[in-house]
């Protein structure tokens, strides 16, 4: 899977995207057909919100998160990815099965 990271108004470390990276690299453990992920990381004043654009066969998977802290952030963020992510697998797979 293909995941950039980004950001506005903040500069991205080494330290900060391999942690992006580690993180919303874990949705490929639930879902193979992933192709593509965009992390956006934004700041203002002391809130920090990450985004992100999971893209997979057949559908785009969007959420963002925010925190006082960019990496509790980017935690609150994988979490809601892999609830969506599980969600439309076990709507795929559902779909199989009854038809």
């Amino acid at each position: 899977m293909d995941i950039t990271v980004s950001g506005q108004q903040v500069e991205i470390t080494p330290p900060l995207r391999d942690y992006a990276v580690e993180k919303v690299g874990r949705i490929q453990r639930h879902f193979d057909h992933a192709i593509t992920a965009d992390v956006v990381l934004h700041v203002e004043k002391k809130r920090y919100t990450a985004e992100a654009n999971v893209r997979a066969k057949g559908t785009v998977v969007h959420a963002d998160a925010a925190a006082e802290d960019m990496y509790a952030a980017i935690d609150l963020l994988t979490d809601k990815l892999d609830r969506q992510i599980l969600r439309h697998k076990e709507k795929v797979t559902n779909q199989h099965r009854s038809g």
